[in-house]
């Protein structure tokens, strides 16, 4: 068994609704299904009765702007209770002020949805190093807000290659130091949406950033995972490739 150091923890996110704006942590449970508290909460279309009928920013940007704040911890995981939306006002999260005013924006009924195992489009986790996204921007053009990748782990890589997370898939990331620390197993590439175009303080899209990743690289940037061994992971925590 191999280990081999690629770099350190960065930033640990996690976005308790899907689509709103992520929190940034110096610390979190990395547990089964994900970071504990990650996108447990989501808006659902009222009448979609697909497989994927939440309300995304790839369907109504705005939601970028949507801050949760306030967190209860009662259940073992945060858990938000209250957003802080575009116009700056406090809410519940639960209430019908912030159901109606979400309906209001996109046009049509929502309803808030809670499922304990999270709402994820592929895996639990996902991963991606701020030099794939200074790669991206350069060729796009343009200085990216790393929030636009929505990452629940950024690595900070001694390689600073574009991109070189692709070499990851079909092996394991282990976290701290030793071989015995959290980990997960990286299953495939991170295949981005139009979310990767809107920008994360102002909610407007550019589509140079999605064009450039389609160019780049078939439209793949940064990695799933999923958990593998469960345990608590730290910025600064040094990373390992098995």
């Amino acid at each position: 068994m191999r280990l081999t150091q690629i770099g350190q923890v960065r930033e640990i996110t996690r976005y308790p609704v899907k689509s709103m704006a992520g929190t940034s942590v110096e610390a979190a449970e990395l547990g089964w299904h994900g970071l504990a508290g990650d996108r447990r909460f989501a808006f659902r279309r009222v009448g979609v009765d697909s497989g994927m009928p939440w309300l995304t920013a790839s369907r109504l940007p705005e939601l970028v702007l949507y801050h949760p704040v306030e967190f209860d911890t009662s259940t073992g995981e945060p858990l938000p209770t209250h957003v802080r939306t575009p116009a700056g006002s406090r809410v519940e999260l639960r209430g019908a002020e912030l159901t109606a005013e979400i309906a209001g924006r996109f046009g049509s009924d929502v309803e808030l949805m809670k499922l304990n195992h999270g709402i994820f489009d592929e895996t639990a986790i996902s991963v991606i190093s701020p030099a794939t996204i200074a790669g991206i921007g350069r060729e796009a053009g343009l200085d990216l807000d790393r929030r636009r990748f929505r990452a629940n782990i950024l690595i900070e890589t001694e390689r600073g290659e574009t991109f070189v997370e692709d070499e990851w898939v079909g092996r394991t990331l282990v976290f701290g130091d030793g071989d015995a620390g959290p980990a997960v197993s990286v299953t495939m590439r991170d295949l981005r949406c139009v979310m990767v175009n809107i920008d994360p303080e102002t909610g407007e899209q550019d589509g140079r950033v999605m064009k450039t990743i389609v160019r780049l690289s078939k439209n793949n940037a940064g990695v799933y995972a999923t958990v593998i061994r469960t345990g608590t992971i730290r910025v600064g925590d040094r990373v390992t490739l098995l």
